[in-house]
């Protein structure tokens, strides 16, 4: 056994486990962790496979944005999960038919696929970008001379959601006091200050404030 080898069923074993921690683990943040845990397997595999690329991406991405995310957001919100699993066995039986379903797919593909003879040296004739160049410069110089119009096109479908997505959850509410920034540097000495002489004993009535004199007698 080589070192790739025993680094693959080192990866493989501890993702396998993190990803039974998720799906078990009773406590949200626990799962969250276990979840961060697993993509670094997985981005380990990715480098055994020479998809520095994609390990890349799902450090990045996943671990450093999507997951801490979903920490985030469960610390902070109040979610009573209790009340969630109120309703867990009323959809036990669909739950059952479905995985299931799923796991006969599963055995009847891991059971029957085979690897064709000629794949490898399809693959080597149809390559968009030399099979020895490195993976983030073949995906890169596919992605922008093969497919540049179609990787344009998703990411203007992505900026139109992302718009969207601003767009529907800006509310405007009335009875809210909010900053207007052009306003406030628009502002003088004049506006912001006064200077005003005050006898002893009376009050100051500022922009039709009325104020008390030491009596309590408004001015």
């Amino acid at each position: 056994m080589n070192v790739i080898t025993l680094f693959f069923y080192l990866f493989s074993g501890v993702l396998i486990a993190s990803a039974v921690m998720v799906v078990s683990s009773r406590n949200p943040v626990h799962a969250v962790l276990f979840l961060i845990l697993a993509f670094v397997n997985a981005a380990g595999l990715f480098l055994l496979m020479g998809a520095e690329f994609l390990a890349m991406i799902l450090i990045v991405v996943y671990v450093g944005a999507v997951a801490v995310l979903f920490l985030f957001v469960v610390m902070m919100l109040d979610v009573d999960f209790a009340e969630l699993r109120q309703g867990f066995l009323q959809y036990l039986p669909i739950g059952a038919v479905i995985s299931a379903i799923f796991f006969i797919e599963l055995a009847l593909v891991v059971g029957t696929w085979q690897l064709a003879p000629e794949a490898l040296a399809l693959r080597k004739a149809a390559a968009a970008a030399p099979v020895d160049a490195m993976n983030a410069r073949a995906l890169g110089r596919v992605l922008y001379t093969e497919y540049v119009y179609f990787f344009q096109a998703a990411g203007l479908i992505l900026l139109v959601a992302m718009i969207g997505a601003i767009v529907l959850t800006l509310r405007e509410r009335h009875g809210v006091r909010r900053q207007d920034v052009m306003r406030q540097n628009a502002r003088g000495k004049a506006d912001a200050m006064s200077v005003v002489t005050v006898q002893p004993g009376q009050g100051v009535t500022v922009q039709g404030v009325k104020r008390k004199d030491a009596a309590g007698q408004e001015v």
